[in-house]
């Protein structure tokens, strides 16, 4: 039974300390979806549930390897790193199985004056929940997943074989340490299975509440990252680690409820959603992939899709719908993110879009069948972050359904990437042009 976003509320666990407590781990998602905060004893934590506590503003403004994003002005370096305040979610309160002692939460930013922080990726996402629900709908989703793992002594754990029964069962210390782990952070994890590449492992997670599913997302990131290093191991969610190989997706699922009905068993709305979300799609690239690396998985052949379609069951399309005899399960899946993704970003591009198309009740295009990328009809998608960029600053529904701030904010951290990049000098440049120039 999927629960409702407000059954998903009022699950808030007890957030008084315990004796076994030691510390909370109080955290907000970054604008790259990394995990960032502070670790407060239980007095003080629970201080913060009730007055809140301050982190400096910085973290609006720091790129993936901590460096300050020196193109603000109102927060951030340029502006003295001023202050947040941050409340406490306690219905997202949960014991971290790996660290004995410690509980996380995640937090809720404000800026000093009291008004919520339309900056903040959670923020962004409840946003655009409160506009599908003014279309008449509650947003329910799922998350999927592939990483990269690695053992002890860095070789990746498995050979490349999809779906192998003998490789998965190998997998055994890592995933029996994963799933209680999941489990006491308040997440599903429903499957797992090898994928088409080395080291390659999906993992899948149960349909939430759209908030809930994100925030389900980032501590499955969190906590497989987090407990792969406490066993010696390492985990990896880019997007593409290797030429040749299958990349790391982060594949969404999405269905449309109302008064506890799928509104997608029916056809209509999800053809319309279906619609809205191949329509903002180029622009809502700039979430889905929004690093360099991103456009190194977006390669015909591999199970990633390069351009603007849909299908029935259609796994080489950018969007599958997926029908079922079961009502509830009628959904679409966006095959477009991947792995690297902030899923709060993710899923509000995608509810966004799925809202648009919605409240307009849009006709999607045909639906296509067999081979999307041997399509040379269908409109392409961006091939790398400069191009998703023109797209999401030229998609002005898009921009305005996340919020014109957040989009100028954002557009702001993608710029930030492509310099860094430019400015960067690889090995593959030395090697290939060094003695022939």
């Amino acid at each position: 039974m999927i629960r409702t976003e407000a059954e998903a509320t009022a699950s808030a666990v007890d957030y008084r300390p315990t004796e076994h407590v030691e510390f909370v781990l109080l955290v907000i998602p970054d604008v790259n979806g990394s995990l960032r905060g502070k670790a407060l004893r239980p007095d003080a934590f629970d201080a913060a549930v009730r007055h809140g506590t301050v982190m400096t503003d910085l973290l609006l403004a720091l790129d993936p390897v901590d460096m300050p994003i020196a193109d603000y002005e109102r927060f951030g370096i340029r502006s003295g790193a001023a202050d947040l305040v941050v409340h406490p979610d306690t219905s997202t309160l949960h014991d971290l199985r790996w660290r004995p002692g410690w509980r996380v939460c995640l937090g809720t930013p404000s800026w000093p004056d009291g008004a919520r922080c339309e900056l903040a990726s959670r923020e962004v996402l409840r946003g655009v929940l409160a506009q599908m629900q003014d279309v008449g709908y509650d947003a329910v989703a799922a998350i999927e997943y592939e990483m990269r793992l690695r053992d002890e002594n860095d070789r990746l754990v498995t050979s490349g074989i999809s779906y192998s029964a003998g490789e998965v069962t190998a997998l055994d210390p890592f995933v029996s340490a994963l799933r209680p782990a999941l489990d006491d952070l308040g997440v599903e994890l429903t499957a797992v299975h090898t994928e088409a590449a080395p080291g390659l492992v999906e993992l899948n997670l149960a349909a939430r509440p759209a908030l809930e599913a994100a925030d389900n997302a980032a501590y499955t990131k969190f906590a497989v990252k987090e407990l792969a290093r406490s066993m010696g191991m390492r985990a990896s969610f880019l997007a593409k680690t290797a030429p040749g190989e299958e990349g790391s997706s982060g594949h969404v699922h999405l269905s449309c409820w109302r008064e506890g009905t799928n509104v997608f068993a029916g056809g209509l709305a999800l053809a319309s959603a279906i619609a809205g979300v191949l329509e903002h799609l180029p622009a809502a690239s700039l979430l889905l992939n929004p690093t360099i690396n991103s456009y190194k998985r977006l390669v015909p052949g591999y199970f990633a899709p390069t351009n603007v379609s849909w299908g029935v069951e259609n796994r080489s399309c950018a969007v599958r719908a997926i029908h079922s005899a079961r009502s509830e399960l009628n959904r679409l899946e966006c095959r477009r993110p991947g792995a690297d993704a902030n899923p709060y970003l993710a899923l509000a591009a995608i509810v966004a879009s799925a809202a648009d198309g919605l409240r307009r009740g849009a006709p999607p295009p045909e639906p296509v069948v067999g081979d999307a990328y041997s399509r040379t009809d269908l409109a392409a998608l961006p091939a790398s972050l400069e191009e998703s960029l023109h797209a999401f600053q030229a998609d002005g529904a898009l921009r305005e359904a996340l919020g014109e701030e957040f989009g100028d904010y954002y557009a702001v951290s993608r710029r930030w990437e492509l310099k860094a990049w430019q400015q960067t000098v690889t090995e593959w440049e030395r090697e290939r042009y060094e003695r022939s120039v």
